[in-house]
């Protein structure tokens, strides 16, 4: 599908059609993304969630909020990043964590993936686990 004014639809698919093919979503993805804007249209509130949550841990680990709901806190090393992670998993909260080969060498990172279905409780209890874990891993 081409969304736009008739002359810009007319023109992909009269001089470009295996790009509108090649950059269209695949059915799984297009449910998906169809699912998500129904669960906004009903909860508009979730966004303001997600900017509250991700701004928190952001300011108490002292790296910049982003513009997602997606965190990342660099990390000493590798062996820091994993050390890291696999205390925050002992005590029930997961995150992710890059390093090399995935990402350049020295820039090894937690990866911590804001969700607005976590019980406030819960989310609390983790942004303090978290915080915890990485002070004593820097």
């Amino acid at each position: 599908m081409v969304l736009g004014s008739p002359a810009l639809v007319h023109h992909p698919v009269n001089r470009a059609r295996p790009f509108i093919f090649d950059t269209a979503l695949n059915p799984a993805a297009t449910g998906g993304a169809l699912a998500a804007l129904r669960v906004l249209r009903s909860r508009p509130e979730l966004p303001g969630v997600i900017r509250s949550r991700v701004s928190s841990p952001a300011a108490q680990l002292g790296v910049d909020v982003p513009a997602g709901a997606v965190l990342s806190v660099p990390m000493a090393s590798p062996q820091v990043a994993t050390a890291a992670q696999a205390e925050c998993l002992d005590h029930g909260v997961r995150v992710g964590c890059f390093r090399p080969p995935s990402v350049p060498d020295g820039i090894s990172r937690l990866r911590i993936t804001t969700n607005a279905g976590v019980p406030a409780d819960a989310w609390d209890r983790a942004c303090e686990l978290l915080s915890k874990v990485v002070e004593a891993h820097r």
